[in-house]
């Protein structure tokens, strides 16, 4: 079969041209499945020397039908006139069948210095050192590209990964560049469902500030009716009710200080009005004013060696002793 009508090689000042597309394992080559790089013509080579093209050469692949882009580096200049051989998965990324046409030219993309991935599977994180092993894959690959998803192998089982962002452009160059990795959480990865929130319940009112309690009246002494030392009634009543205490202030020693309006009254006696005061000296009680008591006679003492005296062989009448 001629492919001679969609390749045009008449013009090399750039390389644009139009290819049918095949998958690489139609050349059994399977160790380009896990990388980047392409195969195309000799004549490819022919009209890129003539070019001033930076090397490693890379180029960006576009899909007519499918309005879908990509970039990739080329292996070796060994397929028939015509006619590209892509790693298969690069073919389903822009969903490409056998035999359609790509349209390929030169580029030039800057060296990358962050990329971020996101595998499909949660099981990629089980790996035990994940970073390494794409450290790894990633030395086949030459750019890579935001939307293009590629195969890790491991352990006989191929992991697929996204390209979620890359800077400082939507395609880079990760070849002998310091570029940093980053991972977005997996497609199928599910969050731990957070345990449902109790409500609290309706808020409790407030406590009310209990008052303190009001004191009951307490005994004051020196209350009652006043009475007079001599006998006679007082001139001034005083209320039978207790006195309640009143508030006044503590002295040092923990006794309340008497008020002022409490001192000496009329027809009053206050005891203890005067503490701390010399004793004043208190009127005499006249004969006049006091009932003479009649004096009690006195009852006969005992007194010792007293009543008659008798003697041993002697009168009976003699004189008493002492």
């Amino acid at each position: 079969m001629n492919y001679e009508a969609d390749y045009h090689d008449n013009d090399c000042s750039s390389f644009d041209k139009a290819y049918r597309c095949y998958p690489v394992y139609y050349l059994e080559k399977p160790h380009l499945e896990n990388g980047d790089k392409i195969i195309m013509p000799p004549s490819a080579l022919d009209c890129l020397a003539t070019l001033h093209i930076d090397y490693p050469m890379m180029f960006e692949l576009h899909s007519p039908a499918a309005k879908r882009t990509s970039h990739c580096s080329v292996m070796e200049f060994t397929a028939d006139e015509g006619i590209v051989y892509l790693p298969t998965w690069m073919m389903e990324n822009m969903h490409l069948q056998g035999g359609d046409i790509v349209h390929i030219k030169n580029a030039t993309l800057p060296k990358g210095t962050y990329v971020k991935l996101q595998p499909h599977t949660k099981d990629f994180l089980d790996i035990s050192n994940p970073k390494a092993l794409l450290e790894t894959a990633l030395r086949y690959f030459s750019c890579l590209s935001i939307g293009d998803t590629i195969l890790v192998p491991y352990n006989n089982k191929k992991y697929k990964i996204d390209i979620v962002e890359t800077k400082p452009s939507n395609a880079v160059s990760i070849i002998e560049t310091d570029c940093e990795v980053d991972f977005a959480a997996p497609l199928d990865y599910i969050e731990p469902v957070k345990p449902a929130v109790v409500p609290y319940g309706p808020l409790k009112k407030a406590l009310p500030v209990e008052e303190a309690p009001k004191e009951d009246p307490k005994f004051v002494a020196f209350t009652g009716c006043a009475r007079r030392l001599d006998g006679q009634p007082s001139t001034l009543s005083a209320p039978t009710s207790p006195i309640v205490k009143s508030q006044q202030p503590e002295l040092t020693n923990g006794s309340t200080a008497p008020s002022l309006s409490s001192r000496k009254h009329s027809g009053k006696l206050v005891f203890g009005s005067d503490v701390g005061q010399p004793p004043k000296t208190t009127k005499k009680v006249s004969a006049k004013d006091t009932n003479p008591e009649p004096q009690k006679k006195e009852e006969p003492k005992f007194q010792a060696f007293t009543g008659k005296g008798y003697s041993l062989g002697r009168d009976p009448t003699c004189s008493p002793v002492g």
